[in-house]
C-alpha cells in the first residue's frame, strides 16, 4: 500500500515538473512564432476554485492548449478566479459559493497570477491546486509549492497583506461586467463571446475565431463547430467529475514525449 502511494506521488511530481518544463518551452516558442500577435484569440475563463466543474475543465480540457505549441501561440489566455462569489454590503469583503476555503483558494490563485504573471509559472500552480480539488484533497494545496519548487513567500505576502483581497475585488468587477452576464461556472469566453454549454468544445471556437496567416495543425485537423455565437441555451454540466482521471497517465506520456521531441529539435539547431 505504501509502495503504491509513493509511486502515485512520484508520478504526480513527474507530471507537474514536465508540465512546468513544457510550458516554459511552449511560451518561449510562442514568442518567436510567426503568428501575428494582434491576431491572437482571446480566451477567458471565469471560474471558482472549489467548483468541481471548473476543476474538471481546467485539468481535463483547458490543459489541451498547452500540449500544442502552435495552438498555444495563437491564444491570449485570461484566468479570472471569482465565479459566483458575492460582495458584502461593506463592499470590501465577500462570500464564496463553496465557503471560506474557496475564498482562500480563489485569492491564492489570484495572487499567483499577479505574483507570477508568466503563464508558464502560474498555470502549473493553478493546475496543481485544481487537480487536488478534483481529487477532494484541496486542503493539501500548499504541497504545490514543493511539487513545483516555487517560493511561497510572494503568495503568503500577497494574501496576508490584503492585496489578494483587492485582486479578488478587481476580478469581481470584471466578472460582474460581463455582457451577457455569466450564468454559471466555468464560463468560457472566446473573443468576447460566451460559449454557454458548449465550452468543452472551446478549441473549435478558437480555431474559428483565429484570423492569422499561420493556421495551427490542431485547427486544420479539426471539424469546426457550426453553432452560432450568442445562442443562449440551458447549461449542461460535464459528468466527468465523478469519473476517475483516466486521461492523466496518457497526458503525462504525451507531454513528456512532446517535451523530449522539442528539446531534441532545439539541440539540433
Amino acid at each position: 500500500m505504501a509502495s503504491s502511494s509513493s509511486s502515485k506521488k512520484a508520478l504526480s511530481l513527474v507530471f507537474y515538473i514536465t508540465l512546468f518544463c513544457f510550458l516554459s518551452g511552449s511560451v518561449s516558442a510562442s514568442r518567436t512564432s510567426p503568428s501575428d500577435v494582434n491576431s491572437k484569440v482571446k480566451l477567458g475563463l471565469y471560474y471558482e476554485s472549489l467548483c468541481p466543474y471548473s476543476a474538471n475543465f481546467i485539468i481535463n480540457y483547458l490543459v489541451k492548449i498547452f500540449e500544442d505549441v502552435d495552438l498555444l501561440s495563437i491564444v491570449d489566455l485570461h484566468l479570472s478566479p471569482w465565479g459566483n462569489a458575492k460582495i458584502r454590503a461593506n463592499n470590501s469583503t465577500f462570500d464564496c459559493q463553496h465557503g471560506p476555503s474557496e475564498c482562500l483558494l480563489n485569492t491564492v490563485e489570484a495572487c499567483a497570477i499577479d505574483s507570477w504573471p508568466e503563464l508558464n509559472k502560474h498555470f502549473p500552480f493553478i493546475y496543481c491546486i485544481e487537480s487536488l480539488v478534483y481529487e477532494h484533497k484541496y486542503s493539501q494545496w500548499e504541497t504545490c509549492f514543493d511539487k513545483l519548487e516555487l517560493d511561497p513567500k510572494p503568495i503568503v505576502d500577497c494574501y496576508t497583506s490584503g492585496y489578494g483581497t483587492q485582486l479578488e475585488l478587481k476580478y469581481a468587477a470584471e466578472t460582474n461586467s460581463l455582457v451577457p452576464p455569466h450564468q454559471y461556472v466555468p464560463w468560457v469566453v472566446v473573443d468576447g463571446q460566451p460559449l454557454y454549454e458548449d465550452y468543452e468544445n472551446f478549441i473549435s471556437y478558437i480555431c474559428k475565431a483565429y484570423k492569422g496567416n499561420v493556421v495551427p495543425k490542431a485547427c486544420s485537423n479539426l471539424s469546426l463547430i457550426t453553432n452560432h455565437y450568442g445562442v443562449e441555451q440551458k447549461p449542461v454540466f460535464p459528468a466527468g467529475y465523478n469519473k476517475e482521471i483516466t486521461t492523466l497517465p496518457t497526458r503525462i506520456k504525451s507531454a513528456i514525449t512532446m517535451w523530449i521531441h522539442k528539446m531534441s529539435m532545439v539541440a539540433s539547431l
